[in-house]
């Protein structure tokens, strides 16, 4: 799913990636690349290599910041695997939103404090040796050794073309696809999105266009989405089979332990993986089958948001670079602080829970509430700030001035929502609208079933009862149903 998806958005993530805006902007960057990678380990690795290569150290610190928000996303598809059990869905989906809680409120809180200090970028610079050392070599997870090989064979993003789009290339220039000496390895060809190892994989196409790429990503994601679903209908009913009595009074004893300790488990087990992604998708099903507490998940999704950082101070050590070194251990140093605020402190630590708590019991209003969320959270608000904050970066001052206006709109728009949503009774309003949504929902998948049942007894009662032909018209009990 990643390689498919750096496919479909590698263009658009590079060329987000190689815009040198402000603070709010570079956040926004950090959010939607990473959502168009679906990885933060790749977003943060070329954010770092292009540290000094097209975008300064501190504007790379708030898009490591928008990566840590965007990569909770994945977690959060995870979690609605679910949706087939009401108890599970809110318990998943809450799980999960515990990873996006915690990043989101890191960044309210370190994110103007970055802006106006420089907390990060001099805490950091204190801690850099005099010179780099030499290049050395790329450390590789043993989970990527296991699986890279096989899903090479299948397709193959090509990283290389997103740093040179990053740094102002142009997807153009790497189509069509050319092939030397009609053999298609790595050496002999001149690739695009789709990348070539020894051999290449089963989606390259020889004179392929970019489209015609994209559409091979296409392809392979939807592939990938299916197997994905499979496997954690699979996963969930295992789990359902294998926890049952005993089984999870033990596990829940196991996974009870001192947070510390969990916290350093969620990081050894993310830098094995080098994933926060897999360390949070794999421990969602098992809160959502009511194995796994939400308050045990948290300070291992603190743990997973550590360990992911790993895989950015390994980047900086390969590119040999002090200002790659010193974005590395900004990111580092952005979630230990994130764990002192937001965990540590006694008084804030049940913020987050209750966040996610909250949002889980959404999903009771309307199961389709997820979906919802990640089109808003993720794509929506990224793009529309990201909109506003480019316009005061225009030189003219009559973006400044279209900037300053659609700001003021949206605050009392959003100060309006939140006097009706407080004063206005909104609270109820929005929970009907939601309830009603669901119980639409439930009838039309219903209704079907319920109609032929009524049909069928119908067709028994005259039977029996010796009644005249006359049977009721399917439409007519169509709209006696929906009355």
């Amino acid at each position: 799913m990643g390689s498919a998806a750096k496919v479909i958005g590698g263009c658009t993530a590079g060329a987000l990636l190689g815009d040198d805006i402000n603070p709010v902007g570079g956040l926004m960057i950090g959010i939607l690349a990473t959502v168009f990678l679906q990885s933060s380990s790749t977003t943060t690795s070329i954010v770092i290599g292009l540290v000094g290569n097209g975008i300064t150290p501190k504007l790379a610190i708030y898009m490591i910041m928008g990566a840590n928000i965007g990569t909770s996303v994945t977690n959060t598809i995870v979690a609605m695997g679910q949706m087939g059990d009401g108890d599970q869905l809110e318990r998943a989906f809450a799980g999960a939103c515990v990873h996006d809680m915690f990043n989101i409120l890191t960044v309210l809180i370190l994110l103007p404090l970055e802006a106006a200090t420089g907390y990060l970028f001099h805490l950091t610079k204190a801690m850099l040796p005099a010179e780099a050392g030499e290049k050395g070599e790329k450390w590789v997870g043993p989970l990527k050794k296991i699986v890279s090989p096989l899903s090479d064979k299948i397709i193959k993003s090509n990283k290389n073309l997103i740093k040179d789009i990053a740094k102002g290339g142009s997807c153009d220039d790497y189509y069509p696809v050319v092939c030397y000496n009609n053999t298609v390895s790595k050496k002999t060809c001149d690739v695009g999105l789709i990348a070539c190892g020894d051999t290449c994989p089963a989606f390259f196409q020889e004179g392929a266009t970019e489209e015609d790429d994209k559409v091979s990503g296409g392809v392979c994601l939807f592939l990938s989405l299916v197997l994905l679903v499979v496997c954690l209908v699979g996963l969930v009913s295992l789990l359902q089979r294998m926890l049952m009595g005993t089984s999870t009074r033990i596990v829940y004893k196991a996974t009870n332990i001192h947070p510390v300790f969990s916290i350093l488990i969620g990081a050894g087990i993310t830098i094995l993986v080098q994933s926060s992604s897999i360390t949070t998708s794999a421990l969602t099903p098992l809160v959502g089958l009511g194995v796994l507490q939400i308050e045990q998940m948290y300070p291992l999704t603190l743990g997973a948001n550590v360990g992911t950082t790993v895989t950015g101070l390994l980047a900086a050590m390969v590119a040999s670079s002090l200002d790659s070194l010193q974005v590395a251990l900004c990111h580092l140093f952005f979630n230990l602080t994130g764990i002192v605020i937001w965990y540590v402190n006694p008084f804030w630590r049940p913020i987050p829970l209750k966040l996610a708590k909250t949002l889980g019991k959404l999903t009771r209003w309307w199961r389709l509430f997820p979906v919802l969320y990640i089109l808003v959270a993720f794509f929506a608000i990224p793009a529309l700030l990201l909109g506003l904050s480019s316009l005061f970066d225009q030189k003219q001052p009559g973006y400044t001035a279209l900037g300053s206006f659609i700001v003021v709109t949206v605050l009392s728009a959003v100060a309006y929502f939140v006097y009706w949503y407080k004063k206005m009774d909104g609270e109820q309003k929005a929970k009907d609208f939601m309830v009603n949504r669901e119980k639409r929902r439930v009838i039309q998948n219903d209704l079907p079933d319920t109609i032929d049942t009524i049909l069928a007894d119908l067709t028994r009662l005259k039977e029996h009862t010796g009644l005249p032909d006359a049977e009721p018209k399917k439409d007519e009990v169509v709209a006696e149903k929906a009355v």
